[in-house]
């Protein structure tokens, strides 16, 4: 198993753990239960994203287009401000 990518959070992990299964790929979480300790400050590197050797490199390249991407022209709610958060 090779380490990937450090999600930010957890959320970011559950994320991109569903994105690479969606594309076959099986990937690990580690670090997800030393989280607790920490409440809500950030993961500061504890969590990582571990796939198989050979899947590693295009797990890789996933998460940098999966990271690059921009909203497509008309998918933004009608009203709302670019990079609002809504409820």
């Amino acid at each position: 198993m090779r380490r990937v990518y450090e999600p930010r959070d957890l959320l970011e992990a559950e994320m991109l753990v569903g994105m690479l299964a969606s594309e076959g790929i099986d990937a690990y979480l580690a670090g997800v239960h030393l989280l607790g300790a920490m409440g809500d400050l950030p993961a500061m590197g504890l969590l990582g994203l571990l796939v198989e050797d050979a899947r590693a490199e295009q797990a890789q390249w996933l998460i940098s287009e999966y990271n690059a991407a921009a909203p497509l022209p008309g998918d933004e709610e009608p009203g709302a401000c670019p990079g609002m958060l809504l409820c």
